[in-house]
């Protein structure tokens, strides 16, 4: 197919083929603009210059550590320039980087670590408690670990362990970068909120994590030098490829660790910050923000918004604040988003309710993805007619290589050569994508995804509770938050704080029920627990 008669001497080589790597983008930049600033956080304002070589001695540490090719490296962070270095350093030393969400139980935390052979974390002081509980809990060999201090948010380092900017400084400068020769290696692995308990482990390549990062830079309209403030965590699906991003286009990282409406505002008049990235949630808290937290700034801030499609209302009154909002969708396993709602000039008059309709579509396939389709129950496209609906499938170049060590899992997300969301949507006669019903038992609460099926396995440990379900309620503030719907033992006795403080005890703080209703459960003839209901229930509370 497509071969000339005579392609003698045309074969790939050392001259005309190299490796997809992130890691060109920052060797790049580096050389380019040097002096331009890449990574700022209060005093922290470090130019590429100095953004490499931190880069290149942590790479240099981890492997005097012991860390070799392949191994993985875990990292307990929020978004300070410690996390966007280990996004280029750990690669670096040909590592697998596991950023952890900070929000997770030891349990959890001890799980993927156990999972995905951790040989060292980086952490922060404030989450050293939760760590130790899951070194503790551990089956397998425990990681090493070294303490990332921020100084700047006042969390010191205890001294107990290794401390990073020692290791730096102690590193060798020189040390050579570990190139990836198949860009099909694996460069980072993310663990999903998955339905069934226990988060599945996502594995990215090179490959995928260079397109995706270079294809937003189009659907995102950038040009040379944005500011970029991290307000998505970088433990969900790399920061969406933000931080690999950047250096392609000589782009300045602000780094925020509290998101907070005047940090936000603070970040845009002082830094001026061109583009971030956040759930509604983060919109909803810039609308409401009192006079006093607000700054004024003479630029459009472009914002990706992604988790839940943000309210009518909200955008309404964010967009004449200064903020252009476009809705973006994807998932853990399509390296963050993978779909956009690009917006077409014909639109352009439109105002209030009907603007907003358009806004919260997920829309279209990004330029690294083949188009996206939604299917029916027999692997069919369903008709383009706005109120059929079917699953939202994938497939193309930013989709992730597989769970790892789960090949039953990967196999049935990969069935018929498309991955499989689990979410329900219409799809709109011109091919925009939009979502009707999350795969229903997830909840998305302040962009987290938390899955019912363990909330519930919770509840029925206590000895009190016969049968439970947990759907989502909708909330103001977060979105959609858990409610527990619990039928009790007969002569035994709970309250709803009762319950509450059980679960919180062993789950993570946003995986709590928010309310907990004491009823008898909807049934089906053979008896399930008609959840419909109690979402439908849930949204009168």
């Amino acid at each position: 197919m497509g071969w000339m008669k005579d392609e003698t001497g045309l074969e790939r080589n050392a001259a005309n083929f190299v490796a997809l790597t992130p890691l060109s983008f920052l060797t790049r930049a580096a050389q380019i603009w040097p002096d331009h600033p890449a990574v700022l956080y209060g005093p922290h304002r470090k130019t590429y210059a100095q953004y490499i070589d931190r880069v290149t001695r942590l790479a240099s540490a981890l492997a005097q550590m012991g860390v070799r090719p392949g191994d993985v490296v875990a990292t307990l962070l929020p978004n300070v320039p410690a996390q966007a270095e280990a996004h280029f350093g750990v690669p670096a030393c040909g590592a697998v980087l596991n950023t952890i969400n900070t929000r997770l139980d030891a349990d959890t935390v001890a799980y993927i670590l156990d999972h995905g052979e951790a040989r060292v974390v980086l952490c922060d002081p404030q989450f050293l408690p939760v760590l130790a509980l899951a070194l503790d809990r551990m089956d397998g060999p425990a990681p090493q670990i070294v303490e990332v201090p921020d100084d700047h948010a006042g969390v010191h380092g205890h001294g107990h362990y290794p401390q990073y900017q020692d290791l730096l400084a102690a590193a060798d400068p020189d040390f050579a970068w570990h190139m990836p020769e198949d860009e099909w290696e694996s460069i980072s692995l993310n663990y999903t909120s998955g339905t069934t308990g226990r988060p599945k482990g996502v594995v990215y390549h090179h490959r995928g994590a260079y397109l995706n990062a270079m294809g937003q830079v189009l659907s995102w309209r950038i040009v040379l030098h944005p500011v970029y403030l991290t307000i998505v965590p970088l433990f969900h699906c790399n920061g969406w490829c933000h931080t690999w991003m950047m250096p392609a286009v000589g782009g300045t990282v602000v780094c925020c660790r509290d998101i907070t409406a005047p940090a936000i505002f603070d970040a845009i008049a002082d830094e001026g910050v061109t583009h971030f990235g956040g759930a509604p949630i983060v919109l909803n808290m810039l609308v409401n923000a009192p006079a006093e937290q607000r700054r004024p700034f003479g630029h459009v801030v472009e914002v990706f918004t992604a988790g839940a499609p943000p309210a009518p209302a909200t955008l309404a009154k964010i967009e004449p604040m200064g903020f252009n909002v476009t809705q973006v969708y994807g998932l853990t396993e399509t390296y963050g988003p993978a779909t956009e709602c690009t917006w077409k000039a014909a639109w352009e008059p439109l105002t209030g309710e009907d603007r907003a309709a358009i806004k919260a579509r997920q829309g279209v396939a990004m330029p690294f993805m083949e188009p996206v389709e939604v299917w029916d129950d027999q692997g069919q496209p369903i008709p383009r007619d706005a109120s059929a609906r079917g699953e939202i499938v994938f497939r193309g170049n930013g989709v992730m290589k597989g769970y790892l060590k789960n090949p039953a899992a990967t196999e049935e997300a990969f069935a018929g050569g498309v991955f499989h969301s689990g979410d329900i949507a219409i799809q709109h006669p011109d091919g925009y994508v939009q979502i009707a019903d999350r795969a229903k038992d997830i909840i998305i609460s302040g962009g987290e995804n938390i899955s019912s099926v363990e909330v519930e396995s919770t509840l029925m440990g206590h000895e009190a509770v016969l049968l439970c379900a947990v759907v989502a309620k909708p909330d103001e503030k977060w979105g959609e938050v858990p409610c527990a719907f619990v039928e009790l033992k007969d002569g035994h006795e709970a309250t709803e704080a009762d319950l509450i403080a059980y679960t919180r005890e062993r789950l993570a703080g946003f995986k709590t029920p928010k309310q907990v209703v004491f009823r008898e459960l909807p049934k089906t003839s053979t008896g399930k627990i008609q959840k419909f209901e109690l979402r439908a229930l849930a949204k009168t509370l």
